[in-house]
């Protein structure tokens, strides 16, 4: 199961759709391979994602996204901590739709639980282009316009 939660005061967009949004990250896992299991994506504030990078991760910077992987074999489970003030940020720093930017971060996310890093130049570069990938595939699934 695929779950959304936007902790308060951070709330989820008006144009974000979890039925197409799930259906999306589960065609991401099927094409590496795997199958969505338990998958929780928390939407938060700066200052929550910084306390969870804090306390479990031991660094002390603010982020877009931390994932927890909890998948096992190729069922992939985890807790995804989205900061959608980082989100916006980044929407104007890369200067792109903040949609896009959500949905982007998003994907890494799943591309994560499926095994794909970004430590070094060349995994970044496999990430943002599977990333890439994932984002044409939704916008072929999805209404025109979507994204």
């Amino acid at each position: 199961m695929i779950q959304f939660i936007a902790e308060t005061p951070a709330e989820l967009p008006s144009y974000f759709r979890k039925q197409l949004v799930s259906k999306w990250i589960k065609q991401v896992a099927e094409s590496q391979g795997k199958k969505c299991g338990d998958i929780s994506y928390i939407f938060c504030t700066d200052e929550r994602i910084l306390s969870v990078n804090n306390q479990y991760l031991s660094h002390d910077y603010f982020t877009d996204v931390i994932t927890f992987d909890y998948s096992a074999n190729k069922v992939v489970s985890g807790d995804i901590f989205i900061s959608l003030d980082t989100v916006r940020s980044n929407a104007e720093l890369f200067n792109v739709e903040e949609k896009e930017e959500l949905h982007r971060v998003v994907i890494h996310g799943v591309l994560h639980l499926c095994g794909q890093g970004d430590k070094t130049e060349e995994t970044k570069n496999e990430m943002t282009n599977k990333e890439n990938k994932a984002l044409r595939l939704l916008k072929s699934i999805s209404e025109p316009g979507y994204l």
